[in-house]
Parts: C-alpha cells; structure tokens; sequence
C-alpha cells in the first residue's frame, strides 16, 4: 500500500427529505448572496425548485439563478457563472442536479476566486486553487460521485479539450434516492454504469496485490451490479436506488482510494471522445471498457483474474500464466454481457452511430496516459483499441 493522508471535508445528508434538513442546518453559516445552479430546467418540472427556492426564502437569501448547464459542461459556462459570482457578490454556490452541474459548479467556485484564467493556472502554472466559493450540492441523478470531491470535468471546445480542473470540493451534499426518480430510466442506468467504472478503474490500478481498500471495492461492485440490475427490472425500487446512491458516492469520496495509484484511463480515453463527440459519459465508457480491458489484461492478469473470480463469479483455476489470463478474459465477457443485460452500447457504432477513423485517430492522439495503468498505452495502441471497440 502507498503512503497516503486521507481527509474528508464533504457532509452527506442521505435519504428522503434530507434536503430541508441539510439546508435549515447548513445555510445559516454563509452570507445572504446565493448562486441556485442548476441545468435544462427539469428540477422546474419536476417540483425540486419550488422546493430549494421555498427553503432559500425561508433562509432570508438573495438568488441569483445560474441555469442551463449543459450534461458535457463547457468551459465557457464555467467562466459565465464566475462572472455572475463576481457581479453579484456570491456567498454561496447551490448546486441543484447531476454530476455536470456539480462539476461545473466546482469549476465556477474557484475562478470566481482567481485574477488568472483556471485553465492556464492549473496546466500553465502548475497550480491547484487554494480557495473558493463555498458551495453545496443537491444531487438528482447519481452516479458520478462529483458531490465527494474536487474535481471537475469540463469541455474547453476551443481546444478540443475534455479533462480535470480542480475546483472547491463541496461543503455538504444532499443524497434523496426519490430525487433519482425524476431522471429518465436510461440516465439512471448509464449513471450506474459510471459508478462501476469508477470503482474498476480504482481497483486496477496499483498496487496490484490484495489490499484493505481493494477488498472493500469489491464489495462495492458486487452491490452495483446487483441493484443496478434490481432498477433495471422495477424502477420503483427504491431500497435498490437508495443503494446505487450511495455506492456512487463510495466509489469517490476517496476511500476505495486510498494507498492506491488509480487506473482512469478508460476515463481519459472517453473524455476525449467526449469532447469530439458530445457522448454521454457512462455510455461512452460502457463502448470503451471492455475493449481496453482485453489489451490490459495480459499485463495484469493476476489482477483482472481476481476481479473475475471475485465480482463477476468466474471459477476456474490458475495453474499458470495462461489459465489465469483465461479466467480474466472470462472476466471481461462477463463485464460485457453485462453492459449488453442493462441495455448500454458495447461498440462505438451503437454509441454513435456512424464512426469517423479520423476522429478515433484525434480522440487516441490527443487522450491522456494514465501511471495507474497496467500498461504505458502508446496513442497508437489507443487508436487500435478505438478501432476493435467499433
């Protein structure tokens, strides 16, 4: 296991209801000037706004809305929202949705606070901001975990660009599982898809033995596959919904993380097609993973044979090299037909349709190389894994 220091500065209100118990306990620590976040207008429709403006009222706050957040947060929405931060004197940030919302808002908290440009300080000047807006998030559609930490996911189109910016990790999130209801069925599912993602990614990084924070990832795994496919069944089960909400924060708070050099690369490959594309962020890596997983796994097949054996229930015995990287290959199918059971896309053709080569050539020449990795992926390799994922 790696050194680590481990600190947690997010408060979680989870369960029914928990929004007014969060905001009568947490918005009397902040001044009256209050940004409400939020994206398409769907928390109109559904009754949520009503609800957060009638306890931002009762709190005696000024609302100034920020709204149309995009699912793919650009970063010119990130610098629209710091300047209404700016001009109206913003105390606190409410962010009220998904994980784009949370991620932008992030985003916002921090320039809001900076004289240069986030972009150039964070990649330029090779600084993280040190302070922020304070904010909070209501989270309607669970799956990314953004509610847990400091990072954001922003598109800079300009560049072509869809990566990490370090924000201001959120003071206090609101978890009400009946908020996911509001989102449609396949949000809900692709969402889950991410929150495996999440802690595949985690697990498979290193070190590659057996270790505390491995073993309780598998427990989380295990429990996403089983109430995703719960959801996917009855939609209106809630002890299910309720358990995926919590597994999306889990993989993200950090804990599955700790003494760990992530893996993401999965993730940084389907930022960039993201960011040429537009994809959503849980279907592009439902096309991408399994792909991938069967270039890793040879290089690692102790490890993608224990994440076979023990969260996809593959049997078999390793009696040397190549029976272990049976049992893992194995693995990997199961991961597949999995993503093929909850109805998510397992090429990019289902993703998008038609597939332009000259795309997948920008997406693999320009994505991210991760250490974490259980290979040093050249953009080449990339390309081909682009290629067999069609």
């Amino acid at each position: 296991m790696e050194n680590f220091v481990f600190a947690y500065p997010t408060k979680n209100y989870f369960g029914k209801e928990a929004a007014k118990q969060a905001l009568n306990a947490e918005l009397p620590k902040y001044g009256k000037n209050v940004l409400l976040a939020y994206g398409g207008g769907s928390i109109k429709r559904n009754g949520i706004y009503d609800e957060v403006m009638a306890l931002l009222q009762e709190q005696g706050k000024e609302v100034t809305e920020f709204q149309g957040i995009m699912s793919n947060p650009t970063y010119a929405k990130v610098q629209e929202g710091a300047k209404l931060c700016r001009d109206h004197k913003i105390d606190f940030i409410l962010a009220v949705g998904g994980g784009s919302v949370s991620d932008c808002c992030k985003a916002v908290s921090a320039q809001a606070k900076l004289t240069s440009d986030l972009y150039d300080y964070e990649y330029q000047e090779k600084k993280i901001p040190q302070d922020g807006i304070p904010m909070g998030v209501i989270v309607t559609a669970a799956g990314t975990g953004s509610e847990q930490n400091a990072g954001a996911v922003i598109t800079y189109e300009e560049k072509n660009w869809k990566g990490a910016l370090w924000g201001t990790p959120a003071s206090f999130a609101v978890l009400d599982p009946y908020y996911t209801k509001t989102v449609p069925q396949k949000q809900v599912l692709s969402g889950a898809f991410d929150t495996l993602s999440h802690c595949m990614e985690t697990y498979l990084g290193t070190p590659r033995q057996p270790n505390l924070s491995d073993r309780m990832n598998e427990a989380v795994m295990r429990s996403v596959i089983e109430n995703t496919r719960k959801v996917a069944k009855d939609p209106e089960d809630m002890n299910a919904r309720s358990e995926l909400f919590w597994a999306a924060a889990m993989a993200e708070n950090g804990i599955l993380k700790i003494g760990k050099v992530t893996d993401f690369q999965a993730h940084m490959i389907e930022h960039q097609l993201g960011a040429f594309t537009n994809c959503n962020h849980g279907r592009g890596l439902a096309a991408i993973q399994p792909a991938l997983y069967r270039h890793l796994a040879p290089a690692a097949r102790k490890q993608y044979a224990r994440l076979a054996r023990n969260v996809f229930d593959v049997n078999g015995e390793e009696a040397d090299d190549e029976t272990t990287l049976e049992i893992a290959l194995k693995g990997i199918e199961k991961l597949a037909a999995f993503i093929r059971e909850i109805g998510l896309p397992t090429t990019l053709t289902e993703l998008l349709g038609e597939v332009d080569d000259a795309m997948l050539r920008q997406v693999a020449d320009t994505a991210v190389i991760t250490k974490g990795c259980a290979k040093q992926l050249t953009p080449d390799e990339i390309y081909v894994i682009l290629q067999e994922a069609k």
